[in-house]
């Protein structure tokens, strides 16, 4: 039997949640500073603070400045809204697998920028609000082919369902591509999932709401947790399951709608760092949802680094390594979390 005193010890100096989400936002400030000295001409981190403080105009100060230092935020905020919209739709629908990549919503957003660049050959400026409604739609006729399944909406048909649209949209996105060739070459690094020549006032464009939908994720925090409980749960608690719901697949639109139109569709990243975050923080939300977001940034920052770092002096899409890490924590959890 464990001692009195040893028990009370244990619980003090067991760290608390706080510790782990201040030494994430401090591993992350590193990965973005780490990042910023990566390059075809790497620069010191003396040059970077440099840049902050003594800004010259000089060349090295020029690209910190209007190339590096936006990419690497662009990272953050695009892995910090994936990974936040993940948790909170696997809170919601009580499913391990969900993820807006793999549910189909980012293919959703997707497929509405190639859309509407084909039709009316837009810009960069033009891609949020094709996003935002490609990806509501895609959520709502996933939800709606789910329910239609056996049992209703269970975490099975759920994702059947989201496979089912994200391979219908692909083909579809495909077929657009290849019919116009100017789309493809327009598109086609952004597709697999990219940080490269991202427009840095097309990310302040978007900034706005995917800050609104990491708000209003954090706001429904206590009552997805509880809707995670179940439904019956959470209507015994006196919760309306129904505003709950269209709140946080507001929310969850909001961020991967952001995300797709700064980078593409990027899987994988709100499916393996929710699960990673829940080893430490279990099931409360109230700390899951920035845990997802704080690692999200880390995870997207890392991918990105590793990206430009495997095929010097050419780069991968971010996409590709997100892929990589994801697939096999996907394959896991298919066979030892998913229940029809």
């Amino acid at each position: 039997m464990l001692d009195p005193t040893v028990a009370r010890l244990s619980k003090y100096l067991k760290p608390s949640p706080l510790f782990g989400l201040g030494l994430g936002v401090l591993v992350a400030i590193g990965c973005a500073l780490y990042s910023i000295t990566l390059g075809t001409r790497d620069i010191s981190l003396a040059v970077i603070f440099d840049s902050f403080t003594q800004f010259d105009n000089s060349f090295e100060h020029l690209i910190i400045q209007t190339v590096r230092l936006p990419r690497s935020l662009m990272a953050m905020a695009v892995g910090a809204a994936l990974a936040v919209s993940g948790a909170a739709i696997q809170g919601l629908t009580r499913n391990p697998l969900a993820e807006t990549g793999i549910l189909g919503i980012e293919a959703g957003g997707a497929l509405a920028v190639v859309g509407t660049s084909y039709l009316f050959g837009s810009t960069p400026s033009d891609y949020a609000g094709a996003a935002f409604v490609g990806a509501g739609i895609a959520a709502i006729f996933v939800y709606i082919f789910a329910s239609l399944g056996p049992g209703g909406v269970t975490p099975l048909n759920l994702t059947i369902a989201g496979a089912a649209i994200a391979a219908f949209i692909a083909a579809v996105t495909t077929s657009i591509l290849i019919v116009s060739q100017s789309s493809l070459e327009e598109l086609r690094f952004w597709l697999a999932g990219s940080l490269v020549g991202r427009d840095f006032n097309l990310f302040l464009q978007v900034l706005p709401l995917l800050i609104v939908g990491l708000i209003l994720a954090f706001a429904l925090s206590s009552q997805i947790a509880t809707l995670s409980l179940g439904e019956d749960v959470a209507t015994s608690l006196g919760q309306n399951t129904l505003t709950i719901k269209l709140l946080t697949v507001t929310s969850v639109v909001l961020l991967a709608g952001s995300a797709v139109a700064i980078a593409g569709p990027i899987g994988f990243v709100g499916l393996v760092v929710p699960h990673g975050v829940r080893f430490f923080i279990k099931t409360d939300y109230r700390w899951i949802l920035p845990y997802s977001a704080v690692y999200g940034a880390i995870l997207l920052l890392v991918a990105d680094i590793a990206a430009r770092l495997l095929i010097q002096p050419q780069e991968l899409p971010v996409g590709v390594m997100t892929a990589l890490v994801g697939a096999p924590v996907f394959v896991y959890l298919a066979k030892t979390k998913i229940r029809a």
